[in-house]
Parts: C-alpha cells; structure tokens; sequence
C-alpha cells in the first residue's frame, strides 16, 4: 500500500520542553535508574592522554544563567581520531567515549566534563584542523541545537591555521571560541547565547 508523500511532512521544530531533562538525564532529574545517565563518562581507567577537565557556564543575552540547558559534547582522541565506524584513518582509543552529555546546574548554568586532551584532526579532505571540542547546546527557548567550538589558549601555531577560525575575520569573535586555561589540567569555556559576548555557533 502507497502512502502519499503529501502526508509525510516533517514535523515542525519545537524548543527543548519542560521534559528534556527526564528523557536525556534522568538521574541529573532526581529519577532512580539504579544506572549513571548515558554520557556523563567519556573515560574509563587506562584511557590514553592528557587528562583534562572542561567546566563552564550557559548565559542568555542578559548575562544571566540558562539554568535549564543541556549541552552535549563530541571530540576525537589523544591521537585525533574518533570512536566511530566511519573513522578509517586508524583505531581510536577504545577506553575513550568520545562524546559526553551534561545538564547545566539548576542554579548557575553550570556544566562540567572530564575528558582527554584532543589531538589535531585531519578530514576526509585532508584539512587539518587544531585540536578541539565540539559543543551542543539546547535550551527551552532554542528550537534548533547551537553548535560550537572550543580550542585550546596554548595551541596558538595549531589555531592559527584552523581551516574553521580562518573563516572568522573578526579577533573578538574568535577568542569566544578560546578555552582559558584556569590550572595545568583545566580549562573554563564560557557559552554566551547572545549579546556583547556571543559566542560563534555554526551551521550543523
């Protein structure tokens, strides 16, 4: 039996509900799943690299907490390659996860990931791109995930010949991309929604 195509629309984008946060994180909800919600882990004992902490805050255009964000994390290995089976560049390291999920706090926005530090990343094109991580945001208000970047302060020769900052011509802009590095294995990346400090989102 034919189904019309006329009656297959797609359906229409919706901000992040009153609910995200049971379905995505439901432990971070108060809900006992007897089990650790999905990617708040994106290391297991004897992962190889640096070890690296990620913490940071979401802030609306008012410089104000976005207290129910959720923001979600992907990233390659020490090595620069990624957990996936359309990695053909080589074997990621298997004790890494590679990609990571956290509820912002309920009081200040904030979120926070232990990871390893990236390596550089070359694509299917064979661009090089410095080592970095990439953020998804979604929020109530958002009806489309935002998708970012963040890089390393002390990879300067790397960032400098980013195929994705050299699209950037405006300084101020790409230092919103720019972790601070806070202590030797930490660094605090900030997510600015909108206003004078936005930070650069992307097209998926």
């Amino acid at each position: 039996m034919s189904v019309s195509s006329k009656r297959l629309l797609q359906t229409p984008s919706q901000t992040a509900g009153p609910y995200v946060h049971i379905g995505c994180t439901p432990k971070f909800a108060g809900l006992n799943t007897g089990k650790a919600d999905l990617g708040s882990s994106l290391i297991k004992d004897g992962v190889k690299g640096e070890g690296i902490q990620i913490s940071g805050s979401v802030y609306d255009g008012k410089g104000a907490p976005v207290t129910d964000a959720m923001v979600e994390i992907w990233q390659a290995d020490y090595s620069g390659l990624f957990r996936s089976p359309l990695e053909t560049r080589g074997e990621a390291d298997p004790l890494f996860d590679g990609w990571g999920r956290a509820a912002c706090d309920a009081q200040t926005g904030g979120f926070c990931f232990e990871t390893v530090k990236p390596g550089a990343v070359i694509d299917n094109m064979g661009v090089r791109h410095a080592p970095h991580i990439t953020f998804w945001i979604v929020a109530r208000g958002i009806n489309r995930g935002l998708h970012t970047r963040l890089y390393f302060p002390d990879e300067v020769e790397a960032n400098a010949n980013d195929s994705v900052l050299a699209l950037i011509t405006d300084q101020n802009s790409i230092a919103t991309l720019i972790a601070a590095k806070v202590a030797d294995a930490s660094y605090r990346f900030d997510i600015h929604l909108q206003g004078e400090n936005e930070t650069v989102f992307f097209d998926a």
